[in-house]
């Protein structure tokens, strides 16, 4: 890989990888370290990519065994995980901060399947393929995870006083 097509690559990818990282990880510095180190193993990858997409789904099972793997690093167990989740988003209305801390209350395997699923809008057995898991998993944890993003919705709007209506869709 030559420097320009990394930095393309880099440039392309980078944002993607993060996000992957941060959902999976919770904490900014830590998200920065595994895209860091995805980006490097890139550089030093000595094989050709088939195509962009090939690319793309390499970088995404990079990302997800390297945020596995600091989830599992003696640090991580040890250190109290910094709640800076609302800086990094600062979403400008109540519902999608009330949604952002939801998805990161989630367990990790939840919140980073909702992650490759609704965000980086991979089918279900895009995100199998890249989470090593079987397809029927990846919908039961997109099941489990979407009752509990409605449980805590829910509960969130009762303590407010308030009721949410789901929009009818439009045939």
């Amino acid at each position: 890989m030559t420097q320009e097509e990394f930095s393309r690559a880099a440039q392309t990818y980078g944002d993607m990888i993060y996000r992957v990282a941060y959902h999976a990880l919770g904490c900014r510095e830590d998200a920065e370290d595994v895209m860091q180190t995805v980006l490097l193993r890139l550089f030093e990858q000595k094989a050709e990519f088939e195509s962009e997409d090939h690319m793309k789904h390499w970088l995404l099972r990079v990302s997800v065994n390297e945020s596995r793997k600091m989830l599992r690093s003696f640090w991580r167990r040890t250190a109290v995980p910094l709640e800076e989740w609302h800086e990094l988003t600062a979403p400008e209305d109540r519902e999608r901060a009330e949604l952002m801390g939801a998805v990161m209350a989630l367990e990790p395997k939840y919140r980073l399947v909702i992650y490759l699923y609704y965000y980086e809008g991979l089918s279900v057995a895009e995100t199998a393929a890249a989470l090593r898991a079987n397809p029927s998993t990846v919908q039961t944890w997109l099941l489990r995870a979407r009752a509990r993003l409605r449980k805590e919705l829910s509960e969130e709007e009762e303590k407010e006083g308030s009721v949410y209506v789901r929009p009818q869709s439009v045939p």
